[in-house]
């Protein structure tokens, strides 16, 4: 059993985020995915006790970390839940709209790090990869239960691994004499199911199999796909809206949706007049995403594919 005090997640782009939010002494600020409370205090800092900081995370192990350094702190709410539930934690709070929003959409540290987590292909751990320890639906069900086409679909689709059919196929042949339960025994397995160029590539055979079961287990992409289509209207004129990406998949998404909350207009390009009605809801603050530099891909090599996007809302 991990315990809380040894959770630790090195907050990436952290000075890029807490510029890019424009932080107000006395606003109110929504940290998506407080982690180990790296960006949140950071947030926290930066806003006087009329200001109100609220920090939503699924996983228990840090949101006891977040807790602790909580306590005293009046203006610090933490809430247990999916951050695609924001607007339904607002309406709670009782409010309708807040200054800031950040989301770093990054499997944290002290998760990677942690064998019994089962989120990391290089220890060995049980296949589990819950954030959420509490939901039924983890990486054992995926590995043992789904069929060789579903298995297929989602490594081609959330790991974009061009061997997926191989991949699956080898899974359900061999987990039909056993079922698998630990993390380095599926890839191991995962890599003698691709060909031998494959396994000479600069990053493990499994890694991206092991991104795509992850994201199955805890519907990543959903929420990060819901989390968007609400978030900028949840922000007060002005406020912003700040988004950490780490893989394609993801950044596609954020820089998409973006898109279409500052031009949301559906008319042919040849229509006069917008006769659609739909409103822009502000602007991209980043024409380019904004990434680590180079010292702190040194000290945080996690850092070297992260991407930084903002939104503004700007209402007409």
């Amino acid at each position: 059993m991990s315990k809380d005090s040894d959770f630790s997640h090195i907050p990436v782009l952290f000075n890029e985020c807490m510029d890019a939010l424009c932080i107000k002494p006395s606003g109110v600020y929504v940290d998506c995915t407080a982690g180990g409370g790296g960006h949140s205090t950071g947030i926290l800092q930066r806003l006087s006790p009329e200001g109100m900081l609220i920090s939503l995370d699924k996983d228990d192990d840090a949101l006891s970390v977040c807790r602790r350094k909580a306590e005293g702190k009046s203006n610090w709410v933490i809430i247990k839940s999916d951050f695609s539930r924001i607007d339904e934690v607002l309406e709670e709070l009782n409010l309708e709209k807040v200054d800031g929003i950040l989301a770093d959409l990054g499997v944290s540290s002290h998760q990677i790090d942690t064998d019994e987590r089962g989120f990391s292909y290089a220890k060995d751990g049980p296949l589990d990869m819950r954030m959420d320890k509490e939901q039924p639906l983890d990486a054992s069900v995926v590995v043992n239960t789904y069929s060789e086409a579903e298995l297929t679909r989602i490594f081609r689709l959330y790991g974009e691994e061009r061997y997926s059919g191989r991949i699956a196929s080898g899974i359900v042949r061999d987990r039909a004499k056993q079922p698998f339960t630990r993390t380095v025994e599926l890839a191991e397995k995962i890599a003698s199911y691709v060909p031998g160029k494959a396994r000479n590539e600069d990053q493990h055979p499994a890694r991206r199999c092991f991104q795509a079961i992850r994201i199955e287990v805890n519907h990543e992409l959903e929420s990060v796909e819901r989390l968007l289509d609400i978030g900028p209207g949840l922000l007060k004129n002005g406020g912003r809206m700040a988004v950490i990406s780490f893989h394609s998949l993801e950044d596609r998404i954020v820089k998409e949706k973006f898109r279409q909350h500052a031009s949301p207009c559906t008319c042919p390009k040849n229509f006069p007049v917008c006769v659609c009605g739909k409103v822009s809801l502000g602007k991209v603050i980043t024409n380019k995403p904004v990434t680590a530099c180079e010292d702190e891909i040194k000290n945080n090599s996690r850092a070297h594919c992260c991407k930084l996007r903002v939104f503004e809302r700007e209402e007409v």
